[in-house]
């Protein structure tokens, strides 16, 4: 399993102070401006992410990594398969 703490993402999409589906639409944008292969991190303070961007990666074809809390937001990881 990856240390979450030792990823460089390719790409950071900054969804926080955003609510539902904010965090989701970034998600979404930013995912195309990484490789396949590569990660892609979104930063959410909305509850709600730790649901959408797994089953939203899961639908996709993505692989949702995990999070890790940070300081008053989450950092979650998610890994372009297509």
């Amino acid at each position: 399993m990856t240390d979450l703490n030792t990823i460089e993402a390719a790409n950071i999409a900054d969804a926080r102070g955003s609510a539902c589906p904010g965090p989701l639409l970034e998600a979404k944008k930013g995912i195309g401006k990484v490789q396949v292969g590569q990660i892609l991190e979104i930063l959410s303070n909305d509850e709600g992410t730790r649901n959408d961007i797994p089953a939203w990666a899961g639908k996709v074809g993505h692989e949702y990594m995990g999070f890790l809390e940070a300081d008053g937001f989450d950092r979650h990881f998610v890994t372009r398969n297509k």
